[in-house]
Order: C-alpha cells, then sequence, then structure tokens
C-alpha cells in the first residue's frame, strides 16, 4: 500500500484543510472566493466547517467581494465563528487586494483615456462612504507624477480651496491635471456646484496654462467624464 499517495489524497484530510490541500495540489486558480477566505480563517466551528462558515458569509454580501471589502471588522465579528483574529484577517487580505489594484493603475505610463484615469481612482474612492476630491497632476507627455487628495467630507467651493490646487501643481511643474471626486450614492450626475467647480478651476488653469484635462465623478462600479461629455 502506497501510503505517501493516500496521505496526499484531499479525501483524507480534515474538512477545514481541504482548500489549503486544494490550492497546493490544483493551483489557486481553481480555488473558489469561498475556499480562499476559508484559508484565511483557518476553521470553522463545531456547527459548521471554515468553507461552509466562508459561503455563509458571502452570501449575506451578495456574493461580491466589493461588498465584503466594505464590511468593518465590527461587523465581521457579528458572525457566529468569526472572532476578532479571523476578521482581521480578512480585512487585510482584501485591503492588499485593493492596494495592489491601486499599484497596478498606477503603472499606467501615460493617460490617454477617462478609462485609465476611472481604473487608477476606483481603488481609492469607489467604495468610500463619504466624498472626496482628489487632483492628478501631469507632465507635459500626459504621465502621472503625483496624486493628491485636497479635501474630504465634502464638495462645495468652500471646501474645494482652488490655490491650492495650483500651488500644487506649480510645485510640481505640472502642465497639466485631472480633478475627480466621488458620489457614495451612487449617483453621476454631476451637480450644478460640479459643474461651477470646474469651471472655477478650469478658469484658473488657464490664466497659468495648466490645462484641466478631465472631471471625473467615480462610484463603486461607473464613472462620469465631463470631457467625454463635452462639458468641460
Amino acid at each position: 500500500m502506497n501510503h505517501k499517495n493516500t496521505s496526499l489524497s484531499i479525501k483524507n484530510w480534515k474538512e477545514d484543510d481541504k482548500p489549503r490541500e486544494k490550492m497546493i495540489l490544483k493551483g489557486k486558480e481553481v480555488v473558489s472566493d469561498a475556499e480562499l477566505i476559508a484559508i484565511l480563517i483557518g476553521s470553522g466551528s463545531r456547527e459548521e466547517s471554515a468553507v461552509d462558515l466562508s459561503k455563509r458569509i458571502l452570501s449575506k454580501v451578495e456574493n461580491n467581494l466589493n461588498n465584503l471589502a466594505k464590511l468593518s471588522i465590527e461587523q465581521l465579528m457579528e458572525f457566529k465563528g468569526i472572532g476578532e483574529a479571523k476578521a482581521v484577517s480578512i480585512v487585510t487580505a482584501l485591503e492588499l487586494g485593493r492596494r495592489r489594484r491601486l499599484e497596478e493603475a498606477l503603472e499606467v505610463s501615460k493617460v490617454t483615456s477617462s478609462k485609465e484615469v476611472f481604473e487608477i481612482l476606483q481603488p481609492l474612492l469607489g467604495e468610500l462612504k463619504h466624498e472626496e476630491f482628489w487632483i492628478l497632476y501631469l507632465n507635459n507627455s500626459n504621465k502621472i507624477i503625483y496624486k493628491y487628495q485636497l479635501s474630504k467630507g465634502g464638495i462645495t467651493a468652500t471646501v474645494v480651496d482652488t490655490r491650492m490646487v495650483f500651488k500644487k501643481a506649480l510645485e510640481l511643474s505640472a502642465t497639466a491635471l485631472i480633478i475627480a471626486h466621488n458620489h457614495p450614492s451612487g449617483t453621476l450626475k454631476p451637480s450644478e456646484a460640479d459643474k461651477s467647480l470646474t469651471q472655477k478651476i478650469k478658469t484658473a488653469g488657464e490664466t497659468l496654462d495648466i490645462k484641466i484635462i478631465d472631471h471625473l465623478i467615480i462610484t463603486e462600479k461607473a464613472y462620469f467624464s465631463f470631457a467625454d461629455q463635452n462639458i468641460l
């Protein structure tokens, strides 16, 4: 009897160990979302396996990892079987994934479309529950040289200081910029305040010979581009 082969067979492993062994033996691509989370949390409870617990958590967020990433440590701990350590593991893994997406997006050498800008900013803004206003500063090759959070918590002319927008631009010797903010409500329609602010920044940029390439409104899954809609 070949004990070595028997020991490697997944069916001989404990229920909580099977996802881990599946990844080792078959590769990460074949492991489901629930199985990946099961590997993170390590074990379930007497009532259910780690995979079943993970499936239960995912079902509560519509099997959507972006929705799962919105849950706090405290909210995750509301699930029976999830203590602080397991909740921290889940939040940590999803945060690493978000940061990886952000790094990949920032490797874009030259901005050529609003979709590229969305890919860069969505990991930063798309899932926030409050509004933030960001600036991307570009050089004369349309390469992003700096990203800057100008304000947080609101989007009005009183919150966005136009002087700070261009102070940073002059410090960086930027020749163009892209402005963006998020709408936590999910609506993509620009408000009158959004339009007014865009024109205010555009006018100031013309004086300094700094071009405003676009203004994007970001939501979790979509965006609105002032340039694409010819209202810049």
